[in-house]
């Protein structure tokens, strides 16, 4: 018997990996001898990287640069065949900050540009760019900077970073871009499709997640306007009301004008790096997870994903959960044959996090069984 285990994490208590052994042992309590396939995954956010590595085994490099806040951090980009992984979260992540850091009039992508720059040096010319788990509002201009486009101000001076500058930008000056970036090609993996501005744009949907208070967002708006209104006078690309350009505080933005960039559903883009189609060939179930699923889950995210490839082959798909929303039957269509939820009795988030393998495993284990016993029913 073939089981094919692929979770996303289970965000502050089980990284993905962590989450397949956990379902894994719980099966081997029902089958010793099963076959047992763990491929741990992500949808295009943070652990990401570590997904993609631990299925390719690919290279990591880790180099310090700039954080959100100007300070040096230590940030890895991955290396898999000749395609560079660099997902901005290592650099520019919303958990490089604690609650009372955060700050999107402050925050800058530097770190990112400078990520990209050392994979260009290092020789790389193809490149995954993962954006989920941003802690910027900047328009991606801090990454910009830092691979060498200048952003200068009415008296010629460059501009701070941080969104709070976005204002303040009179004139881009590309004169000393990165000469490697034309010949290079780039692959944003998101699920965002929020446009630079406007109601659902960038800095009044995310900004508030990342620190902005009422007004900043509102200086937030109006800073990113002034970004989207000169990117148009330079290169020709409108991205105010470009679906996806808002991803990442506008990072995404940045990488459409003035990379040779595409944007691509993350979750797609990573299971095929993680060879899943492959693996679940001649699979009798494939069980995913994540720490919550809800009706968001069919917008993109991890579980999604996998379900919708067990169902192209015809294999069942079961969903395992720290908590379940509601709105779960638009899953059933797409693939997910039933959600658990992993919680036994009444407990704290707290509780759950803390006794979150234990719990995934058990919960897999009583899933698996009823499984067996439906497949004995059959026969």
């Amino acid at each position: 018997m073939k089981i094919v285990i692929a979770p996303d994490s289970f965000k502050g208590s089980l990284s993905a990996a962590a989450a397949a052994e956990a379902i894994a042992q719980g099966i081997s309590r029902c089958v010793p001898d099963a076959d047992i396939v763990k491929l741990p995954i992500a949808d295009g956010g943070e652990g990401t990287l570590d997904s993609l590595l631990a299925a390719a085994s690919g290279e990591r490099i880790t180099v310090n640069v700039t954080g959100p806040l100007g300070t040096s951090v230590s940030a890895s980009y991955g290396i898999i065949g000749q395609t560079a992984v660099v997902e901005m979260a290592e650099a520019s992540g919303l958990c490089l900050l604690t609650e009372e850091q955060r700050n999107p009039a402050l925050t800058t992508t530097y770190g990112t540009g400078e990520l990209i720059r050392h994979a260009l040096d290092h020789g790389c010319r193809r490149f995954l760019l993962t954006v989920g788990g941003s802690s910027t509002n900047d328009g991606g201009t801090g990454m910009l900077q830092a691979l060498g486009m200048r952003l200068l101000d009415q008296q010629g001076n460059s501009v701070p970073p941080g969104g709070r500058a976005l204002a303040d930008i009179a004139t881009i000056d590309d004169s000393l871009w990165h000469p490697r970036i034309a010949d290079s090609s780039f692959v944003i993996a998101t699920d965002v499709q929020n446009p630079l501005i406007g109601e659902q744009g960038a800095s009044r949907v995310f900004g508030p997640q990342k620190g902005a208070s009422h007004e900043m967002v509102d200086q937030l708006e109006q800073g990113m306007t002034v970004w989207a209104d000169l990117i148009e006078a330079k290169t020709g690309i409108r991205l105010h009301e470009y679906p996806g350009a808002g991803a990442a505080g506008g990072l995404c933005g940045a990488y459409l004008a003035f990379f040779p960039a595409s944007i691509r559903r993350g979750i797609d883009v990573v299971l095929e790096h993680v060879h899943l189609e492959e693996h679940i060939d001649g699979a009798d179930l494939v069980i995913t997870g994540e720490g919550r699923i809800d009706h968001q889950t069919a917008s993109g995210k991890a579980p999604m994903g996998v379900a919708q490839l067990a169902k192209k082959h015809g294999i069942s798909a079961i969903a395992l959960a720290g908590s379940v929303g509601s709105g779960i039957d638009v899953l059933h269509a797409e693939g997910i044959s039933s959600v658990h939820s992993i919680m036994n009795t009444p407990m704290t988030l707290q509780e759950a996090m803390e006794h979150a393998p234990i719990l995934l495993e058990q919960t897999a284990e009583q899933v698996f069984r009823t499984f067996l016993a439906g497949r004995v029913s059959k026969r």
